[in-house]
């Protein structure tokens, strides 16, 4: 996908203040039975069309809405996605500015995720 200049410029920010993690690092934790929140920041076209195995959808229109209500511990581990992790960065800056304290943002997202063939979900 081409993106804007504005667009990359924003991104290039948020992840000067952010942290990111790796799909790698996130099926090991995972295998390894580590407890945290792996939220699916995509569309919902996006999600519906498969999305990575024990996911939630909090959209990126709508996670600083709703994440209170869904995640209110605002120190509880948190790993966002979305499509290559652009999107997600920007929510992962924007619920560091809400307060959150442990949130990644997957870098690569959901294509690093289905060519490395790790488990996903449809609908």
């Amino acid at each position: 996908m081409e993106h804007s200049e504005g667009f990359l410029r924003l991104v290039a920010a948020a992840k000067r203040r952010i942290r990111e993690t790796t799909p790698e690092e996130v099926h090991r934790r995972q295998q390894a039975g580590e407890r945290f929140h792996l939220i699916d920041v995509r569309e919902d076209h996006e999600w519906q069309a498969g999305h990575a195995r024990g996911a939630v959808h909090l959209g990126k229109g709508l996670i600083e809405r709703d994440i209170e209500r869904t995640i209110p511990d605002r120190d509880a581990p948190i790993v966002l996605y979305c499509g290559g992790g652009y999107r997600s960065a920007l929510a992962a800056r924007a619920l560091g500015q809400m307060g959150y304290t442990n949130v990644l943002s997957m870098d690569g997202g959901w294509r690093r995720w289905t060519e490395l063939g790790y488990p996903i979900e449809q609908g």
